[in-house]
Order: structure tokens, then sequence, then C-alpha cells
């Protein structure tokens, strides 16, 4: 009786490590990708810093709608649906999933028409960047995939279907780096180099990859629909719950971990609207352009680096600690904690020393034709620890049910 015990321990201690571990890679893999159309951009003739800066501007007020669309979304249904799975609701489990898919296509539509219409305000009164413009209708149709599709990742990381999450953001990734350099070199030819159309382009790539990414998930579904439908059958424990008060389950548990991610998006949307603005009163435009775009293109690429590969666990902690809570398991939620903040900081200190240390170097080495920015990496890394220790400290929070306190924590630092 004893070994069957620790058979299932283990089974369960698997379970976990593989869904971190094909995350962890999955990331790698992603983060790869990403530097090597970063890499593609800066160095190439005509886009460079500035049109980094371009860019950059657009994607931070797409982010901003982007997290309020998604960003709570996956981590709450993965809680929500990991609870029903362990007592064996199967059919709520999956009620809470379509209810919410309906939800979110609703709220994706409409952050994505926001953006669309607004673009020209946005570019012109907000950002004070024109050229901006393009890029963000070209993004705007990718907060609607994004949106649906992270309610799909939240219900097959409760399923332990990791890897769909995982296959899903590769897929995605591979498609945008292609594509990025693709559409550019199009675009470069068209419109004779112009800066802000090769833009446009860099980011209609990023809105064709979510596609491809969704549709991945979507034929995933589609395989996996008979074997949800005998779970379905076997449920035990049927809770029944009216749409109404589902949805403000949802909401109640997505809001709290959306604001976190706000609170973080808005600190990037500050800048986007203030250093252009502040460097064009003793820059020329262009350079001040420029000059964003060595923080908002090069250095914020190399310190999301680690911060990509630890959001492993902060994923993965998510359903494991929501379901080992449901079955009233206080051993494995220490465990799992504890490892991964183990971990993590294994992962953030040589980082954040070795950017600091050797910030011109990697700069030098990556972007051999814009290598300016070794001071602002220098201060961008020091943040990488703290960072990595919170969000893995947010995900086992999460998991928890105890949401409110990651969004008081990043409110904090307002009324110091």
């Amino acid at each position: 009786m004893a070994s069957n015990e620790n058979k299932i321990k283990s089974n369960k201690k698997e379970t976990f490590m593989q869904g971190v571990l094909t995350l962890i890679f999955s990331q790698l893999l992603i983060k790869v990708l990403g530097l090597v159309y970063s890499l593609y951009l800066t160095n190439r003739e005509g886009f460079g810093d500035k049109g980094n800066g371009i860019v950059a501007a657009g994607y931070q007020i797409y982010a901003m709608l982007l997290t309020i669309s998604s960003i709570g979304v996956p981590n709450a249904i993965s809680k929500l649906v990991s609870e029903r799975i362990a007592i064996g609701d199967h059919k709520g489990a999956h009620r809470i999933f379509k209810i919410a898919f309906a939800t979110f296509t609703v709220i994706g539509l409409v952050g994505t028409l926001l953006l669309f219409f607004g673009a020209h305000m946005i570019a012109n009164y907000w950002l004070q960047i024109p050229e901006a413009e393009m890029t963000l209708v070209a993004l705007s149709p990718a907060i609607f995939f994004v949106a649906i599709s992270s309610v799909m990742r939240g219900y097959f990381n409760a399923r332990q279907n990791i890897k769909a999450t995982a296959r899903s953001q590769t897929i995605e990734q591979i498609f945008k780096t292609a594509l990025t350099i693709i559409f550019v070199e199009i675009v470069a030819i068209i419109s004779n180099v112009s800066t802000e159309w090769m833009a446009g382009g860099a980011t209609l790539a990023t809105t064709v990859a979510t596609m491809a990414g969704f549709g991945y998930l979507y034929l995933f579904y589609q395989t996996r629909k008979q074997e949800i439908g005998m779970e379905v059958k076997s449920t035990v424990n049927y809770q029944y719950e009216r749409v109404r008060t589902i949805i403000k389950k949802i909401l109640m548990v997505s809001i709290p971990i959306a604001l976190t991610a706000i609170m973080s998006s808005l600190n990037k949307n500050i800048d986007s609207f203030t250093v252009v603005r502040s460097l064009k009163a003793f820059l020329p435009d262009d350079v001040a352009i420029s000059q964003y775009g060595i923080l908002g293109g090069k250095v914020d690429t190399l310190t999301s680096l680690p911060l990509s590969i630890n959001v492993a666990f902060a994923t993965a902690l998510v359903p494991a600690i929501s379901a080992a809570k449901a079955r009233k398991d206080k051993k494995t939620i220490t465990e799992k904690t504890s490892f991964s903040l183990l971990t993590s900081m294994l992962i953030g200190l040589p980082c954040t020393i070795g950017m600091c240390i050797f910030a011109g170097p990697i700069l030098n080495l990556l972007f051999p034709n814009a290598s300016a920015g070794e001071v602002v990496l220098q201060i961008s890394s020091l943040t990488i620890i703290f960072t990595i220790l919170d969000q893995t400290i947010n995900g086992a929070l999460q998991g928890f049910g105890k949401l409110k306190i990651p969004a008081i924590s990043l409110r904090m630092p307002e009324f110091w």
C-alpha cells in the first residue's frame, strides 16, 4: 500500500517536472528565435534603433490591451478547471472552458476594434510617434486570437497537457521569426527601404503568427474531443452553476492576476509616453526615437530572456498547487513551491551578474551595427533576480487562491 502511494506521488512529481521542462525548452527556443529576428532587425540597414523604437512604442500599447484581454486568463482558467478535475467534476471543468471561451471571444474582439480604430489618435497624440500608426493597425487582430488562445492554453494546462501550450507558443514563434524576415524584406523592396513600412511589416508578422498558434490549439482540441467527452460522461461530484456565476468567478480570478501584469505593462507604457517626449526636447526626432529603441528593442529583449525561462515554474505551479489544495495536500504544495523558488534563484542570479558585468561585450557581439546601450543594460539587469522571484511567488500565490497579494505588492512602490 505504501509503495503504491509512493508511485502515485512519484508520477505526480514527474508530471509537474515534465510540464516545467517542456515549458523551459519551449521558452528557450522561443527566445532564441526571438533573438534571431531582433538581431536581424537591429542590424538591418534602414531599420536599426529607429525601427525598434517605432515597433516598441506600438507594441507597448498592444501589450496593454493584450494584458487586459488575456494575461490573467490562462492562469485563471487553469486554476478553476484544475480544481474541478481534482474532485472528478470533468463536466463542470469543461463547462467553465466553454463559457470562458465565449466570454473572451467578445473581450478579444472589443480589444481588436479599440486598437484598430484608435491607432491614429494613439500614435499621433499619445505616443507622438506618427510612424507607429501602421504598427498598431497591423497588430490589432492579434488581440482577438491571443485572447481565445489563452483560454485554450489555460484549459490544457489544467488537464496536464502543457505540451499543447508549449508547442503552440513554439509554432507561433517560428512563424513570427520566419515571417518577420520575409515581410520586412518584401516591404523594404516595395517601399524603397522605408523604416515606417518595414516596422509595419514586422508587426504584421506577429499577427499572422498568433493565428498559426491558435490554429494548432484548435486542431489539438479536435483530436482530444472524444477523450474529453468520455471524461465528461464519467463525471462525479458535478455541481451546476449558472452562466453568470461562472463568468463572475472567471473574472474574479483573472482580474487580480491581470492587474499584476497591467501594473508592469503600465510602467512600459509610461516609458513609451514620456521617454520620447522628453528626449525630443533635447534631441532631433529621429535620434530620440532611436534612443528609445535601445531600451525597447535591445535591452528589453536581453533582460526578458531569463524571465521567459523562469515563467515555466509560474505557469506550472498554478494548476499543480490548485489541485493539491483541492485535495488538501499541504506537503505537495510546500515541496513544489520550495523547489521552484530554489531553481528561480539559480536562473536569476547568474543572469543578473553576467549581464551587469559583460553588458558592453554582449551588445558588441550581438549588435555590431548598433551596439549602443551598455549603461542601460547594466541598470536594467539588476532587476532580473527580483522579477524572477516575483514571477514564481506570484504563481504559487495564485494557485493557492491568494490573488490580491501580487497586485497589492506591485502597487506598493507607488506609495513610497
